[in-house]
């Protein structure tokens, strides 16, 4: 039988978990996660369960660690825009202090659980942290360059994985790093077309021109094009162990090129509903693609 204690404590758990979820970003985390893993396996001489899961661990820990710290610099702002008046803290529903302790503790545990790994895993995550908590955050509302820093800890969970399962950095988590980084430009900025009204009653500047206009959508075709070239380099042989076969490349490039008929559709239309078709081409790229270069190791 169910006592009123009982009763009682299930909601606020329920609540609770909610709420983390919300200053972890979940979602987005679990992406990152994703990218993590698929660099592990293409990285790794043999796969490693225990490593698996002090990677997928440290990395949601280290992701989740630097949403919250955004959510706590950003918390006015957050009050202000729709999509986000109602996240943890400027809803009230939890402290600035509960949100910090949050994300030094995620800190510390993705710090040492990336470190179990090796050195080079965990100061990547660090400064992963750092770039976007220190550099990315504060830029948004200053210039529209915060979209060009913040790729940057954005494009590390696929390079980490390669370094997590090697300790090594070169060639191949190099090229893994450019993948990623480039396809934040066009996802982010499908993202910020869309959102731009509600940026703007934020004060972030999202978009390149400022503007919803052909530049910004110019900028959003070419960065595509660099991202579907560095996604196939490696069929040329030239990035190391990182190789990819020709059916591979082929299917990649056809996917990639979903991408850059909506970069030009969002050129011709410039509205939402074409934004979020790219936005949502975007996400889908970015798993496939790396789906396609695991099984491609493996087969």
């Amino acid at each position: 039988m169910k006592t009123a204690v009982d009763t009682a404590t299930a909601p606020t758990l329920a609540l609770a978990m909610a709420d983390f979820k919300e200053i972890t970003k979940a979602r987005l985390a679990i992406s990152v996660v994703f990218s993590s893993l698929a660099g592990y396996l293409l990285g790794a001489y043999q796969i490693d369960v225990v490593s698996l899961l002090l990677l997928a661990f440290g990395g949601y820990c280290m992701v989740g660690a630097s949403n919250a710290f955004n959510q706590i610099i950003e918390k006015d702002l957050d009050a202000l825009m729709k999509r986000t008046q109602n996240r943890p803290i400027p809803s009230g529903r939890m402290s600035v202090n509960k949100a910090l302790f949050i994300a030094v503790l995620l800190t510390v545990l993705g710090v040492v659980s990336l470190y179990i790994l090796n050195p080079k895993t965990a100061m990547f995550g660090a400064i992963s942290i750092f770039l976007y908590t220190s550099c990315y955050t504060p830029l948004k509302t200053k210039t529209p360059l915060a979209v060009f820093v913040g790729a940057f800890p954005g494009a590390i969970p696929f390079m980490l994985g390669w370094v997590a399962a090697t300790n090594e950095f070169g060639i191949e988590p190099g090229t893994l790093f450019m993948i990623q980084f480039f396809w934040q430009f066009p996802h982010f900025w499908a993202l910020g077309w869309m959102l731009d009204d509600d940026y703007k009653r934020g004060g972030f500047k999202m978009l390149p021109t400022g503007k919803k206009d052909k530049g910004t959508a110019l900028q959003i075709i070419m960065y595509t094009i660099w991202m579907l070239v560095i996604s196939i380099v490696p069929v040329f042989g030239f990035t190391g162990r990182l190789e990819l076969s020709v059916p591979a490349a082929v299917i990649i490039f056809l996917m990639g090129m979903v991408m850059l008929v909506f970069a030009f559709l969002l050129y011709e239309k410039r509205d939402n509903v074409t934004a979020r078709k790219l936005m949502l081409a975007s996400v889908s790229y970015i798993t496939l693609m790396q789906v396609v270069y695991v099984i491609d190791k493996f087969i």
